[in-house]
């Protein structure tokens, strides 16, 4: 279950990534006067931007109106769960919220993006995302339940680790202003990602503000720019789905596990009614006391059930299924990426960044093509 959100996280990480580092930038200064009266008095040969005739007769230098760039993307990235349920073989859905516990939730990822953009206005573009990824995943969760002194004991454990693939469509819209090559570009997306095992498409927004300078270098329409800026996302939280039961306990010691969660389910509510029974009526009508042993046997009996209905599932581990809903949220929704591009000319553009901080990390290359329309 887990596995599908880290794969989408990931993905979202390839859509904010999604655009190359062009703008329509002011031309200033005296050395480039020669560029701006040649903008001023040459007629813009091409139907979009809209406004693109008035903005190069105001000496702004506009890029290509059209393009379509590719890009290469990895990442590893942390989750956090709530809220989870789950159920076998569509049956009675257990509340885990307590309960269950995960640890090292990461996922790694690697995709390819197509993107072709136009500009609408000269400091408006406009995009499409179409996205390809390849992912794999490593989920150890464990039961957890109380004793009398509210310590927590793990009474059974479990892994995920699966590879699968998936595709994203979407769209997003960059605005964009520079001056003296130095800019602002402040990039949104909007993506919906199929997953086979989610019942629908996942949701995602990504915002990704960059500030940046662009420096040209000896030949004409030639440049290197540099930027740094900040990657948010925002998913939609909640998330149901099924998975095979096989993918999550190995049929060799399913039954020893199921066994051991018994006698610590059973040795703890010893543990828990040993402790009630020993305090006086005053102590036991004491608040806290109270909801201490209230709290533990509902988990203890949530618990329970859950190894019950389990076991259940597994005398027919091959063809049982795991259903489940949660709340999922991203452990750290904003980090920190830099990036660079190599622009040979208007129409050629290579770039590479990399995010960090936070408990995502990424890096991506790309090359772009862009030409007039």
């Amino acid at each position: 279950m887990i596995k599908n959100f880290a794969f989408l996280l990931c993905l979202f990480g390839v859509l904010a990534q999604g655009f190359s580092q062009v703008f329509t930038n002011k031309e200033v200064g005296k050395k480039n006067q020669e560029l701006i009266d040649s903008l001023k008095v040459t007629e813009y040969p091409y139907a979009l931007p809209i406004l693109g005739k008035k903005a190069t007769a105001a000496g702004y230098n506009l890029p290509y109106s059209a393009g379509i760039s590719i890009q290469y993307f990895g990442q590893e990235s942390e989750l956090v769960i709530d809220n989870l349920m789950v159920g076998f073989n569509n049956g009675t859905m257990y509340d885990l919220d307590g309960i269950v516990r995960f640890d090292d939730a990461k996922a790694t990822a690697s995709a390819i993006t197509v993107r072709p953009d136009i500009w609408i206005l000269p400091f408006l573009n406009v995009y499409g995302i179409f996205g390809k990824a390849q992912a794999s995943t490593q989920v150890n969760f464990g039961i957890w339940i109380p004793d009398s002194t509210n310590t927590s004991t793990q009474i059974l454990s479990a892994s995920t680790n699966v590879e699968f693939n998936s595709v994203t469509t979407g769209f997003g819209f960059t605005p964009t202003i520079g001056v003296g090559g130095g800019f602002l570009a402040l990039d949104m997306n909007f993506s919906w990602t199929d997953v086979p095992q989610l019942k629908k498409p996942a949701y995602a927004f990504v915002f990704g503000p960059r500030f940046g300078k662009n420096f040209k270098l000896g030949k004409p329409e030639r440049s290197v720019a540099v930027w740094a800026g900040g990657f948010r996302v925002k998913i939609n939280s909640g998330t149901e789905g099924s998975l095979a039961l096989s993918e999550v306990f190995n049929t060799a010691d399913f039954n020893a596990k199921i066994d051991a969660a018994y006698l610590k389910i059973d040795d703890a509510q010893q543990q828990v009614d040993a402790w009630w029974a020993g305090l006086s009526d005053i102590q036991q009508s004491n608040p806290i006391n109270e909801a201490k042993y209230t709290t533990a046997n509902d988990l203890l009996q949530r618990a329970g059930g859950l190894v019950s209905a389990a076991e259940v599932a597994g005398t027919n581990l091959a063809n049982s299924t795991v259903q489940y809903a949660m709340e999922k949220r991203v452990k750290d929704m904003w980090n920190f990426i830099v990036g660079g591009q190599f622009q040979l000319n208007k129409h050629w553009m290579a770039r590479a960044e990399a995010g960090f901080l936070g408990s995502r990390t990424q890096g991506l290359v790309g090359l772009q093509y862009r030409f007039g329309l």
